[in-house]
């Protein structure tokens, strides 16, 4: 068994463009708060017990658990709940942004790249749809949740059976 990776350009309306652009900037702060909530918990156990000072070290609780994907998807939940902003995106768009942090923190771990590093306004260029539901393309435009139909360009046919499994 292989997998083919097709890419597509799409072409979104104007109304698109700024569901995406607000998408890309609501991914970004998700990202950075996941960030600094993970870089407050390192932050808060970097130092030993006898040298710390209380006026310049961060004081996180000793029984807090450490962040991780599956805390900050639960936090996540709740903060869609209290800011209408985040709950206009697409809750799965969010969660990738989360696995996207997750795997930068492993990258740091197992194959030794730096911290992760905040995201500046206009650095976020993508988010991923994981789940596209039953029959996502119809006549050059492909459905994503919470948008509709966005056109693309469909520059190579899609192969008879194939399935699509995110956008």
């Amino acid at each position: 068994m292989f997998h083919l990776v097709y890419e597509f350009k799409l072409k979104p309306t104007a109304g698109q463009i700024a569901i995406f652009e607000d998408w890309l900037e609501q991914c970004r702060r998700v990202y950075n708060y996941a960030l600094a909530e993970r870089k407050h918990w390192f932050d808060s156990r970097s130092c030993r017990i006898n040298a710390c000072s209380i006026r310049s070290e961060f004081i996180i609780r000793a029984e807090t658990k450490r962040p991780t994907y599956a805390s900050q998807c639960k936090s996540l939940t709740t903060a869609r709940a209290n800011i209408p902003t985040l709950a206009a995106v697409q809750v799965h768009v969010l969660q990738q942004t989360l696995k996207r942090l997750e795997k930068a923190f492993v990258s740091m771990w197992e194959q030794k790249h730096g911290f992760p590093r905040f995201k500046k306004a206009g650095t976020m260029r993508s988010f991923v749809f994981p789940q596209l539901g039953v029959n996502p393309v119809q006549n050059q435009a492909v459905k994503l949740p919470k948008i509709g139909l966005v056109k693309f360009h469909q520059s190579r046919p899609i192969p008879d059976g194939a399935t699509i499994k995110q956008g």
